[in-house]
């Protein structure tokens, strides 16, 4: 080692591994220094108690917006789930209301029909199949119920 003017040590390190001489090139090229400044600074992140993630870094960005997207998908799928829900029940329930689709068996038979209804659409899903099944998978008797994919 030797001492340099204004408080700045040279060091001179000599590097065998390809991906950190890669690495170091495209830090380089990427902040527009020379490899020894890209060098200095990754030794000061190495020795850093709690490194802190480059601002600029495109992968942390990506992350960042990738898990902003995810919780805005998230809430916007529950959101289209209960309003599916809802629509199905008023389909069941007939529209305008009927004194008999406060019965308590109208009820059970209507959440019974929202189950399989629920239950087909996620089966069509997981096989990952978009499209509606044919009249073979229809429940006898039932002309809009499909039976579930297995």
């Amino acid at each position: 080692m030797q001492k340099s003017e204004a408080g700045r040590t040279r060091v001179q390190v000599y590097l065998t591994d390809a991906k950190v001489i890669a690495g170091l090139n495209r830090e380089a090229k990427v902040s527009k220094a020379t490899l020894s400044q890209a060098a200095g600074r990754a030794i000061a992140r190495g020795l850093q108690k709690a490194p802190q993630a480059d601002p600029e870094d495109r992968l942390l960005q990506l992350e960042r917006s990738l898990r902003d997207h995810m919780r805005a998908t998230a809430r916007d799928m529950q959101i289209i789930q209960e309003l599916q829900i809802e629509v199905a029940k008023a389909l069941f329930l007939r529209m305008p209301d009927a004194f008999a689709d406060e019965d308590p068996t109208v009820q059970k038979a209507v959440e019974h029909r929202i189950e399989r209804l629920l239950d087909a659409t996620a089966a069509r899903i997981v096989q990952g199949r978009p499209d509606r099944p044919s009249a073979a998978d229809r429940i006898e008797g039932e002309p809009q119920t499909f039976r579930a994919a297995n």
